[in-house]
């Protein structure tokens, strides 16, 4: 056998091995989640035998993950919503416009990316508390949208800039104004990027544990993850129920990621090439 076959070979157990790495913590959660405490107790990570339904049932009623569900997808989705319309409308602006205001909009946007969040929290607090929106859907789009935004300009940036300019060009040449140019021709053009976006963001907005907590706490619209960390804390020492609470709370993101996950790496190859 040639070394380039060992080579080869070798790269592909490498390759195995380290999914199996990445896998490992996927299997034991679902299978803690499918296993009563007796099972946990006598083979936490043995394979379920035989495996219940019933943990997902109990996690789902004792968490209260219906409402909290409904407020995260609203949050989500509005949210998405508003970063795709602001983000990818100021990135035509933005990319176009490579000189004097055009490029130093882009540089602040930049800085928005570098400085963390963080910074803003009191300010931000102090903000959404005066408008009279802590506890709100409001509020809580107010705050991804504005922390989100900068990021979001910045990929849509980088894939408009790799368009060529004549789509747009010749939709004006043929009576649109900017505006219909953009949304009936530019912005179609968009769907691998738009994609990245979604994913990317809401990701990170139906994950996020600290502003929801921070805003929404104790007002009865809590999104998924305070929802399961108060479970966690009332059932800790039943890790079925838990890991099954952890299950759906995951699900939703993971279905949005699968559908949409081949527009990722479309979407940065395009931002790349600019």
């Amino acid at each position: 056998m040639s070394p380039a076959k060992y080579r080869t070979y070798g790269l592909e157990l490498l390759m195995i091995a380290v999914a199996v790495i990445f896998l490992f913590p996927v299997y034991a959660l679902v299978t803690l989640s499918m296993k009563n405490p007796r099972q946990i107790a006598d083979s936490p990570l043995a394979p379920p035998l035989p495996p219940t339904l019933a943990n997902f049932g109990n996690a789902w009623s004792a968490a209260s993950l219906g409402p909290a569900l409904v407020n995260s997808a609203v949050i989500t989705a509005v949210s998405l919503l508003l970063l795709i319309v602001l983000g990818s409308t100021g990135a035509y602006f933005l990319a176009r416009r490579l000189r004097g205001l055009g490029y130093g909009l882009y540089i602040l946007f930049l800085l928005g990316i570098v400085l963390p969040f963080q910074l803003g929290m009191i300010p931000l607090y102090k903000l959404v508390d005066s408008l009279g929106w802590l506890g709100t859907y409001q509020g809580m789009v107010l705050f991804y949208t504005g922390i989100q935004l900068p990021f979001t300009v910045f990929l849509y940036t980088g894939f408009i800039r790799a368009l060529p300019p004549d789509y747009a060009q010749a939709a004006l040449i043929d009576g649109c104004d900017h505006r219909q140019a953009f949304t009936r021709v530019v912005f179609p053009l968009l769907r691998p990027i738009t994609g990245t976006v979604i994913i990317l963001n809401a990701v990170f907005i139906w994950n996020d544990f600290f502003t929801p907590l921070l805003y929404l706490g104790g007002s009865g619209k809590e999104t998924v993850p305070v929802g399961v960390f108060s479970f966690v804390g009332q059932y800790v020492s039943d890790y079925g129920l838990v890991f099954a609470g952890l299950v759906l709370a995951a699900l939703p993101i993971l279905l949005v990621f699968l559908l949409l996950q081949r527009y990722v790496i479309k979407g940065f190859a395009g931002g790349l090439k600019g």
